[in-house]
């Protein structure tokens, strides 16, 4: 009763428009309503030519909506990790991010949940088969069972939270905790199982995924209170030694990924494996991955708080926001780069010409959509932030941010 009261009480239409009118909050309006807008027509070209909307094909049929959906996913489950660390792990510091990381970590599954139904062709069979004809040997099955139970549980979370329920949080927090992994790790699998694909094939993804998610998650988490303080940090020194902690976690999770990836690009080489040394070697040679991946994925956010010890929130919230773009950079390579070598039956050599590896850009159609779950997760967050106020339902023991 207690939750229905507050969204009839602030659910309004001049409420959800009565923001601080700044320049920040303008742009992030405009592009929610851009975003939006864009999503729209490329649903009615979906809806009007169907699956040939999109750039796919036979040679190449995982495409950039399936690069949003783990990118998102990827984002929900670090989130929830950030969020863990105040709700189940009784960290004091995190107390104070926990319930923005809780809803951050709604926003985005639904989100990627937004992508990833209007990519599969027929959405509603899907989901009543899925139900009705459950397949226990498939991968996809079971990261779509985990991921829909994740949502649940989440969801239950912050109805605890918003009831000032703190008493059963730490229970429902923990279940969500490994449900997320669980199915973050099971969607690697969907990867690491793939045997026809030399390149993926094997058990570093199910691993690199967890790591890929908590390092996405810490990145949000920064660039969310960016926004919130406008990079100015005066005064929060609880917030500021919240961030330094993450920053600490942060670094080590990239030195265990960079070293990780080292490895697995070293095996992927060794002994000239026909598909998976050639795929390697075009993936390793392509500019998404040396600028995008290692450059402003992992090398800009690790240097920054290595040089700055830290100790300085808003160097570090600046190269998160560029990590950020080589996170999307990495989960789209991971998507495409997977499929490049052209899969063939007859011997190469004796049969025909050496083909070329497969090219691909998304549609506009894809874009759109991508787009548009882009416009869902911020406007989510924010249309639950601007009614219940997480902050204020942070339990007794968190710190206060400016203090």
């Amino acid at each position: 009763m207690h939750i229905l009261q507050q969204i009839k009480k602030n659910l309004t239409i001049a409420r959800l428009f009565s923001f601080e009118k700044n320049p920040q909050n303008y742009f992030m309006a405009s592009i929610i309503v851009i975003f939006a807008l864009i999503f729209l027509t490329a649903v009615v070209q979906l809806l009007t030519h169907g699956h040939h909307s999109f750039a796919l094909s036979r040679q190449h049929p995982w495409g950039f909506l399936i690069a949003i959906y783990v990118f998102f996913v990827s984002i929900s489950t670090g989130l929830t990790i950030v969020a863990s660390l105040g709700h189940v792990f009784g960290i004091k510091e995190f107390e104070l991010v926990s319930n923005q990381a809780l809803m951050g970590a709604i926003a985005t599954l639904c989100a990627g949940f937004l992508a990833i139904l209007l990519e599969v062709g027929h959405p509603i069979t899907m989901l009543i088969y899925v139900v009705l004809t459950p397949n226990f040997h498939s991968a996809i099955w079971w990261m779509s069972m985990l991921y829909g139970l994740k949502l649940v549980i989440l969801v239950i979370e912050m109805l605890l939270v918003l009831n000032h329920n703190h008493k059963y949080t730490k229970i429902i927090g923990l279940l969500g905790l490994l449900v997320g992994i669980a199915a973050f790790s099971n969607l690697g699998a969907v990867f690491g199982f793939l045997v026809a694909r030399p390149v993926a094939n094997g058990v570093f993804f199910p691993i690199y995924f967890i790591l890929s998610a908590f390092i996405s998650g810490a990145y949000v988490t920064y660039i969310l209170y960016a926004y919130e303080f406008k990079l100015n940090f005066t005064g929060c020194t609880n917030v500021k030694k919240m961030l330094e902690k993450l920053a600490s976690l942060l670094v080590v999770a990239l030195s265990i990924l960079l070293f990780f990836e080292t490895w697995r690009i070293f095996t992927s080489l060794y002994g000239g494996m026909p598909e998976r040394a050639a795929a390697t070697i075009n993936f390793i040679q392509s500019p998404n991955f040396i600028i995008g991946e290692v450059l402003l994925g992992s090398f800009v956010p690790f240097a920054t708080i290595l040089y700055t010890k830290n100790k300085n929130p808003v160097a570090i919230s600046i190269a998160t926001f560029i990590g950020m773009i080589g996170v999307f950079t990495m989960h789209y390579d991971l998507v495409h780069y997977t499929q490049t070598f052209p899969m063939q039956t007859m011997k190469l050599e004796e049969y025909c010409a050496m083909p070329s590896f497969i090219e691909y850009f998304p549609s506009f159609t894809e874009i759109g959509i991508g787009l548009g779950s882009f416009a869902l997760c911020f406007l989510l967050y924010y249309t639950v932030d601007k009614v219940f106020e997480l902050d204020k339902h942070n339990p007794p023991s968190a710190p206060k941010k400016c203090e």
